[in-house]
């Protein structure tokens, strides 16, 4: 069973979402993508500057079974891309949650924020999905 904190938010597309105290969010992609995507081989994150419209792909990551791209959960601008994913993309399947971040947005709208679903709707999204 997949890894699902309670303090996120989610997307169908299985992108989590933080919110920090300044208003900004930091982006990921779940374990349960994490998981079916299997080992990380090359991850490239977005740089600092770039805006996106929410469902804008905005990063890709391959692995050993497939390249798949990763949309943005909401419109904003990226502050930070995660560069040592370059070195180390297998962050990502170690610690999707924390040191596999991806990306760091400013929101242009936070209300967007209130459409992602949060744990419990993703968790149940989850179980929808495997039957």
């Amino acid at each position: 069973m997949s890894e699902v904190p309670g303090e996120l938010k989610y997307t169908k597309s299985h992108e989590w979402v933080r919110i920090e105290a300044d208003g900004s969010v930091v982006v990921g992609i779940t374990d349960h993508a994490q998981d079916q995507l299997g080992d990380m081989v090359y991850i490239e994150v977005p740089e600092a500057g770039t805006s996106f419209a929410a469902g804008d792909a905005c990063a890709v990551v391959e692995s050993v079974k497939a390249a798949s791209d990763v949309y943005a959960p909401i419109a904003g601008e990226v502050t930070e891309g995660n560069d040592a994913l370059a070195d180390s993309p297998e962050l990502v399947n170690q610690d999707p949650f924390g040191d596999g971040w991806l990306m760091k947005l400013n929101p242009g709208d936070s209300s967007e924020l209130d459409g992602l679903m949060d744990a419990e709707a993703y968790q149940a999204f989850l179980e929808s999905e495997e039957h």
